[in-house]
């Protein structure tokens, strides 16, 4: 007779959360191996190796590297924005020599004295804001127009002056208000130059050129018939004056006066007539005889 004998009892799996043993909780996915069991290779087969993603391939870890460069050790592997900065910053502008206003221009301003002999020359360099410009080339010029005519020289290089100042004052008005907050005070521009009493200097040179132009026209013996006269001048360029007939520079008596005419010969109608003098300003012929 054949005894069995007795099969140990069999203990459930250990179930976590103190339910002892059991199987695992919910059914095993397929093609997976059962929770807690190793999967085998099938008999005969040789044993697969587990599979992790490669570096660079689909499925794995990719680094992006800037284009043209290789990465370096221990750099960062991208490119950081460089800020851009303004070329023109405020430190590099031109300030004003007087107030320190920004914007500014280089420019000199000029004026000019005369002193019947000798001159003077004045320059006030830059830079200049529009303010202080504007201040500066008002108030040279004002002192040019009424001190700058005393003197032969001053009345040719007055007026270049003046016109060198209104080259640069071109430049100054063309530029725009200075910024507010200059660390000094700008000059004051004062009123403009036909708003002051010194524009009527503009008045002394017409008036020098007209009496110049006025003592030409009247240059000449104001002589009339039985006046004698004195030659100052040359038998080629007489300068006739109009003296007493019993002074003894008395050189010519007038016999006769001819008008509008510039014609010497005329003066043989006059027998006593030994020359003559001709005025082609105001047109008259004079017939002399020696006294």
């Amino acid at each position: 007779m054949t005894t069995t004998p007795p099969q140990p009892p069999q203990q459930p799996p250990f179930q976590p959360g103190g339910g002892g043993y059991g199987p695992p909780p919910g059914p095993p996915q397929y093609g997976q191996p059962p929770y807690g069991q190793p999967q085998y290779p099938a008999p005969g087969q040789p044993p697969q190796q587990q599979q992790f993603p490669q570096y660079g391939q689909p499925g794995g870890y990719q680094q992006q590297q800037p284009q043209g460069q290789q990465p370096q050790y221990g750099q960062p592997q991208y490119q950081q924005p460089q800020p851009q900065y303004n070329q023109q910053h405020p430190q590099a502008q031109l300030q004003c020599r007087f107030c320190g206003g920004v914007p500014a221009v280089d420019a000199t301003v000029r004026g000019h004295q005369g002193m019947i002999i000798l001159m003077r020359f004045l320059k006030l360099q830059g830079p200049f804001c529009k303010t202080c410009g504007t201040a500066a080339t008002r108030d040279m010029t004002a002192k040019s127009l009424w001190q700058g005519w005393w003197g032969i020289g001053s009345m040719i290089i007055n007026p270049i002056t003046m016109l060198m100042n209104l080259g640069t004052y071109s430049k100054i008005k063309n530029l725009p208000e200075p910024a507010p907050g200059a660390p000094g005070q700008p000059m004051n521009p004062g009123k403009p130059l036909f708003q002051r009493p010194v524009i009527l200097g503009l008045l002394i040179p017409i008036a020098l050129i007209a009496l110049i132009v006025v003592a030409n026209l009247t240059k000449g013996p104001d002589a009339t018939v039985g006046s004698c006269v004195f030659n100052d001048g040359t038998a080629s360029k007489p300068n006739l004056k109009v003296v007493e007939c019993t002074s003894s520079d008395a050189d010519y008596k007038v016999v006769g006066k001819i008008d509008n005419t510039v014609d010497g010969d005329q003066c043989t109608r006059f027998e006593s007539s030994t020359t003559s003098y001709t005025d082609s300003r105001k047109k008259f012929t004079l017939c002399l005889a020696q006294h």
